[in-house]
């Protein structure tokens, strides 16, 4: 007969080698998979626009040479390693502003420089609206946006940057 505490001995044996197989497994997927940590972001306010999911959708494996990185957040995208690129689909729909307005590819973007060097980009005149941060010390700012344009377009345009010569004040009537 086997005294009990060498049953128990085997046992703990069999369970520590099951686990050893299962950490080494583990690692080998990982490792196997060459898959690196998600991409920290918050989703936006409308990210749940469906609109939203039609861009996500459309967007390219790779954005000025940058390989797409997953990220952790809903709508949203990344590119680089280290991060380039950052997307995010659903934000608050711009209105009139004095920021520059770009168009790239046919589509507005309210450009905001107050980080530079690196920009977010917000597209006008879209509902719901589109995000992009870029370092332009890794990636051409215009050569990015042309990379999401046939995505960003999947969100019709509504209306569009008018530059100051567009616009037509009334003219000033002489008071009574």
């Amino acid at each position: 007969m086997t005294p009990p505490f060498t049953h128990s001995h085997r046992a703990r044996a069999r369970h520590s080698a099951r686990a050893a197989a299962a950490l080494l497994l583990t690692v080998a997927a990982v490792l196997l998979s060459g898959c690196s940590a998600a991409v920290p972001m918050q989703p936006a306010a409308d990210a749940v626009n469906p609109d939203c999911a039609t861009v996500i959708v459309h967007l390219p494996v790779s954005v000025a040479d940058q390989p797409e990185r997953e990220t952790n957040a809903q709508a949203t995208g990344a590119w680089g390693d280290p991060t380039a690129v950052l997307l995010t689909c659903g934000v608050a729909v711009p209105g009139p502003t004095t920021l520059p307005c770009v168009n790239i590819n046919g589509i507005d973007w309210i450009e905001d420089d107050s980080e530079a060097p690196k920009y977010r980009y917000t597209t006008y005149g879209r509902d719901p609206a589109t995000e992009v941060y870029i370092d332009s010390e890794l990636v051409s700012g215009s050569t990015t946006l042309v990379d999401l344009a046939n995505a960003v377009a999947n969100v019709p345009a509504t209306s569009q940057c008018l530059d100051a010569d567009d616009v037509t004040l009334p003219s000033a009537t002489p008071a009574p």
